[in-house]
């Protein structure tokens, strides 16, 4: 195994900012992270569905799985450093965090099972493909994390889930003037029969309440479609949404594109518990919080019962910004987290997941 060095590491995540990687575009950027990680010492390879997937196996002990996401959403940041800052696009999200699984995995000389690394295409995609063909092939690792923009010294306990909804609408045609409604109407009274059907409580700021939005809407007298998109909490009825919402629409204009299930685990999950240690031990304040979007962690829990949570370096309020970038002395300090966290997942994950 080769241990980066701070230079190297930060050599690493340059050389991935320099490669565009769109969502259905992470071709060149998965064969450069396989070449890295197997420069590492990883076995490593690119998988059926484009995912790089790098692997240290080392005998007898737990599986740790490490997976990050290779695509960002569009938009080129020319990749500089400015003092302290790396600028890029996906620097925080998530070239930034899986860099550091990277070289977290290199540098956990001493662990005594396996380690997987996962650079996952199409996370920024509805379907999230990449993770879904990890959960379809692997078997459940005894531990996983999952590399998101957090903060270097917060841990993500979970995230909302989510609900797409599309509404496509036809009516005859005729003059504007007329007083039955027309196609656009109805696509903004869909909106409206939505809101109304989650409540004034409804809001992306709470983790406990749903968070619509209008995704799109276009069209005209004779053709129109509006688009949906629900942030769920965990509990919350989907379903029934639907069927109420279907009740005051004509139902068979209403088509259910994806539905995520929220997920959410507790401040004692072991990996919640080994990352609050490392923080710790690298000389921070161990912070918890939710988030109200989705990630891979969502498609992953909805097969694996495993313990779990996010960790990335990184500020999430510049994800998809014109001004994304990371602070390097935060990306080097998450390695370093992240290496000790491994040593204490090795340590004292409980003998039923050994």
């Amino acid at each position: 195994m080769t241990r980066f060095s701070d230079p190297a590491a930060v050599e690493l995540l340059q050389g991935m900012l320099k490669i565009p990687s769109p969502s259905f575009e992470e071709s060149e950027l998965a064969a450069h992270v396989v070449d890295a990680m197997r420069g590492a010492g990883l076995t490593a390879r690119i998988d059926a569905a484009g995912n790089a997937v790098g692997e240290i196996r080392r005998g007898p002990g737990p599986t740790v799985m490490l997976l990050g996401h290779l695509d960002t959403v569009p938009g080129d940041i020319p990749v500089r450093v400015d003092g302290d800052r790396l600028y890029g696009r996906g620097a925080v999200d998530a070239k930034g965090p899986l860099a550091t699984m990277i070289c977290a995995a290199a540098g956990s000389t001493g662990f005594r099972g396996r380690i997987v690394v996962v650079g996952a295409v199409e996370e920024e995609t509805t379907m999230s493909r990449g993770a879904v063909e990890i959960r379809r092939t692997h078997e459940p690792p005894d531990a996983l994390v999952i590399g998101e923009p957090s903060g270097c010294d917060t841990v993500v306990l979970g995230y909302k889930g989510k609900l797409d909804l599309r509404y496509h609408v036809r009516c005859e045609a005729t003059h504007p003037s007329n007083v039955v409604p027309k196609a656009s109407e109805l696509a903004a009274r869909a909106w409206t029969e939505l809101l109304d059907l989650l409540g004034p409580g409804a809001s992306h700021a709470r983790f406990d309440s749903p968070g619509p939005t209008l995704t799109s809407i276009e069209g005209g007298l004779t053709s129109a479609t509006a688009e949906f998109s629900i942030r769920i909490p965990p509990g919350f009825d989907a379903e029934g949404l639907v069927t109420a919402l279907s009740a005051r629409l004509d139902p068979d204009t209403l088509q259910v594109v994806n539905t995520v299930r929220a997920c959410r685990v507790g401040r004692n999950d072991p990996v919640v518990r080994a990352l609050s240690v490392a923080i710790r031990a690298q000389g921070g304040s161990p912070r918890a919080k939710v988030k109200t979007g989705t990630s891979d962690m969502n498609t992953l829990a909805e097969r694996w019962t495993v313990p779990m949570a996010t960790y990335g370096p990184g500020d999430s309020g510049l994800d998809h910004s014109d001004r994304e970038h990371i602070e390097l002395s935060e990306y080097l300090f998450g390695i370093g987290v992240l290496t000790r966290a491994l040593a204490e997942l090795d340590e004292h994950l409980p003998g039923e997941h050994r």
